[in-house]
């Protein structure tokens, strides 16, 4: 009697090179979102960022807000971002990135590095009337509300850079496992449909979410569009894990657990 295949066991190599073929044939995937930028305050942006990352001068925060019509998985994805500089490179270094599916943030944190959350992500146009908003535990810690107030010419496609770092906390609960690496991401991005909007932002405050502490002091501007966008990422160097460890409470609601270490007498 021929044995069922259990299905925990180790692929053949053909299944995992399919698996491979199959993600490296993505179509275009077009995304909806609402993006707002904002000056802040310069000391605020400066505490958020971990060495080696140093503000850009400017210090500007990035808001993206989208849904994703993936077939048969539509996905809702934010960004709470901060201007930011490494080695002569100008990007965004992301504080949270709620994600309305697992399988959107497994895959972002496990190989990138970066900092996804499930979340709920909200983006409605009705007329002319737009409002987006990230929400956790209850609180839509941002919401950007407004009405479109014209179209905007169509930017030719553009590279843009995020920062992540990568790292695995100690089975101890000392620190880190490894050295952390800093992550380059790029991303080629194509826009089909923009939109100014008039409006505003509101920052609630959240003990998980904190980002009140970066507030609006001059709104720079919000859009609405559709875009499309491919990623790449590379390691560009190991960074210090004393230097990175302040900073590991940006990654979790509660870190506590990262300090708690093994049970005694374990």
């Amino acid at each position: 009697m021929a044995h069922a295949r259990v299905r925990y066991g180790a692929r053949t190599e053909a299944e995992i090179a399919a698996a491979r073929a199959a993600s490296a044939k993505l179509p275009d995937i077009w995304s909806t979102g609402v993006v707002a930028l904002w000056e802040t305050d310069p000391d605020a942006v400066a505490a958020v960022l971990p060495p080696p990352l140093k503000p850009t001068g400017h210090p500007v925060v990035r808001v993206n807000i989208s849904k994703v019509d993936l077939p048969g998985y539509p996905l809702g994805a934010g960004s709470f971002a901060v201007a930011a500089e490494h080695d002569g490179v100008d990007g965004w270094y992301p504080l949270v990135m709620p994600m309305t599916h697992e399988r959107a943030l497994t895959g972002g944190r496990e190989v990138f590095g970066e900092p996804k959350k499930l979340g709920e992500v909200t983006v409605e146009r009705d007329g002319l009337a737009v409002r987006a908003s990230l929400a956790r535990h209850g609180i839509a810690f941002v919401e950007v509300r407004g009405a479109v107030s014209g179209g905007l010419p169509l930017p030719e496609p553009s590279r843009k850079t995020d920062f992540y770092f990568k790292f695995l906390p100690a089975v101890d609960g000392s620190g880190f496992d490894a050295d952390p690496v800093l992550v380059h991401c790029v991303r080629n991005e194509r826009v089909r449909r923009l939109e100014r909007v008039t409006g505003d932002v509101v920052l609630r405050e959240s003990v998980y979410d904190p980002v009140a502490d970066l507030p609006v002091h001059r709104l720079l501007g919000i859009t609405l569009g559709e875009k499309s966008s491919d990623q790449r990422g590379r390691v560009v160097e190991r960074v210090s894990a004393q230097a990175l460890l302040p900073y590991v409470h940006q990654r979790y609601d509660d870190p506590r657990h990262l300090y708690d270490g093994p049970p005694e007498g374990s």
